[in-house]
């Protein structure tokens, strides 16, 4: 809380305004401790409170300033402008009308978690394409570093193909639920977004490109890991191509039957899984079965848990 009241107080001293240390500290401490504000929602708050008090625009405080140049593997503090030359590893959905895209970057170092926000009205960015982002802002929530992108950002494409870097993490447990949006779907030929009820998000209705993927939830006993498996892992752990998964569908007249049959082959087996670690997912890159489980009625009990769980949730 300290650190960031010196942020904003530093930033306030750049524009000329003298605003004291503990005045920023009393509000922090009132949101994020009283009412259990988010750290950087707090921030965003007081700023504004003191933006308003002293009658000054939020663009001269959000002015653009020249970014130093980070790797992925370097973003360890929060609220911190940057630049980031990074390719665009993976798009996810977002179901919040205030976020443009969300997803991960890449450089050689590694990856990071990044959002861009609807009202800052940026170009959309492509999966697996390189760009150059400049001034955007590191962000970290229990332990998590993301980077967000604001009105003051810039997005520059580059000619090059930046090869991605990783330290890959294991997790050994039960798969113990398979979440809706795995199975059978369809992605947005522009974007790669995966379409709801045939349209993007970005795009609207158009005609999607077939895919298959897993998102799965895996138990060990002491914890859960949410794991998502790409078309490749999935095709060769389930033994269903995604022309065998089109078959299944066709005959069935209902993508659904891909995703039963996914889950008969998965749930409640154990495995190990090795891939990159963000957030609250591992990207598999490697999966195979456990020869040397924990308990399995353990296991199953879980596995029951689980899928009670999503029935009532989908109910």
């Amino acid at each position: 809380m300290k650190e960031i009241a010196t942020q904003i107080e530093a930033r306030f001293a750049e524009l000329g305004i003298k605003v004291e240390p503990k005045d920023i500290e009393t509000r922090l401490n009132q949101l994020i401790h009283e009412f259990k504000v988010p750290a950087e929602e707090a921030r965003r708050n007081v700023i504004n409170y003191f933006l308003k008090e002293y009658d000054i625009p939020r663009t001269e405080f959000y002015t653009p300033r020249e970014t130093q140049p980070v790797k992925a593997s370097e973003i360890n503090e929060d609220g911190k402008w940057i630049t980031l030359r990074a390719k665009v590893v993976q798009l996810w959905e977002s179901n919040h009308e205030s976020i443009s895209q969300v997803g991960l970057l890449g450089d050689e170092s590694g990856t990071i978690k990044f959002t861009k926000w609807a009202k800052a009205e940026l170009p959309d960015i492509e999966e697996g394409k390189c760009y150059l982002f400049k001034n955007i802002t590191t962000s970290e929530w229990q332990g998590q570093f993301s980077v967000k992108f604001n009105k003051t950002s810039e997005i520059t494409p580059i000619d090059e193909d930046i090869e991605v870097g990783s330290t890959p993490v294991e997790f050994r447990g039960a798969l113990v639920d398979i979440q809706s949006g795995s199975g059978l779907i369809k992605r947005c030929p522009e974007c790669n977004r995966a379409l709801v009820k045939g349209a993007c998000g970005e795009h609207g209705k158009v005609d999607g490109v077939y895919d298959l993927r897993v998102k799965a939830v895996m138990d060990n006993g002491e914890k859960v890991q949410d794991i998502l498996l790409n078309r490749e892992v999935t095709e060769n752990l389930t033994g269903i191509t995604l022309d065998e998964a089109k078959d299944m569908a066709t005959e069935a007249l209902d993508q659904s039957v891909v995703l039963d049959a996914i889950k008969n082959k998965l749930v409640g087996r154990y495995f190990i899984v090795t891939g990159a670690k963000l957030d609250r997912f591992i990207l598999v890159e490697s999966i195979k079965p456990d020869e040397d489980p924990v308990d399995e009625d353990i296991t199953m009990l879980l596995a029951s848990a689980a899928q009670a769980g999503t029935a009532a949730q989908e109910a």
